[in-house]
């Protein structure tokens, strides 16, 4: 298939490009390389069509969309730093952005794989958790919060565009994604960790440090989306 991965250039995106393109797939980019970065597409950016362009953008949006059989929405705000410092950028990108999406690929009935998070679950402590489960958050001007509203609506969304408008969409909630090209700039936990130890700077620690937390390895995580996006149902 010719597949438009968005925010391709990102950790997950990348990983997810180069197994598409194992796989014997023709695969488009659009990044604004916001926090991705051209280098994690070293050794094969010569098989794929990159757009520097913006989900924001329609009309480069647009341009990535036509043609393709497939979308992979990855592009997002990430990171609980990127969305303290930038909440407003943040909240359209991810709302704004995901809305975008979903409406062009609405007009020819493209299939969108859309990228969620765990976050939605908010304050939940369940050990185990389903995706009818309740969502318990703080308040709306804990600006950290904002991330799983903004991923809440938009999976919501597409639940709506495909109750409505019959397009094709499936999610899957991330939970502690970790693995090779991963940075630490935007608060996740297991490259900061290995920087400091590198360096031999303290490791800082959150809370009590009685918390725990379960990681999934971006190869398994690869895995598990291929099967999702293309099970027959």
């Amino acid at each position: 298939m010719n597949i438009l991965v968005t925010g391709g250039a990102g950790f997950i995106g990348s990983h997810l490009v180069a197994r598409l393109l194992s796989e014997g797939h023709e695969v488009k980019i659009i990044d604004d390389l916001s926090t991705g970065s051209l280098s994690n597409l070293s050794g094969f950016i010569d098989k794929v069509t990159f757009i520097e362009g913006s989900i924001l953008s329609t009309n480069e949006l647009a341009k990535a969309v036509t043609g393709v059989d497939y979308i992979f929405h990855l592009a997002a705000a990430v990171g609980v730093f990127n969305i303290v410092n930038n909440p407003l950028k943040s909240l359209l990108t991810n709302i704004r952005g995901t809305e975008n999406v979903l409406e062009l690929a609405s007009k020819d009935k493209i299939p969108v794989f859309l990228t969620s998070s765990s976050e939605v679950y908010g304050k939940n402590i369940s050990d185990s958790l389903k995706e009818t489960d309740n969502r318990i958050l703080g308040t709306p001007i804990t600006l950290r919060w904002s991330y799983s509203e903004a991923k809440a609506i938009d999976e919501s969304l597409a639940y709506a565009y495909y109750t409505e408008k019959g397009l094709p969409t499936r999610i899957v909630r991330f939970f502690n994604t970790v693995g090779p090209r991963q940075l630490g700039a935007y608060g996740m936990v297991v490259p900061r960790f290995i920087k400091s130890a590198l360096t031999n700077q303290p490791l800082t620690i959150f809370g009590n440090g009685n918390q725990t937390r379960c990681f999934a390895h971006i190869y398994d995580v690869i895995d598990a989306v291929i099967s999702v996006a293309f099970a027959d149902n």
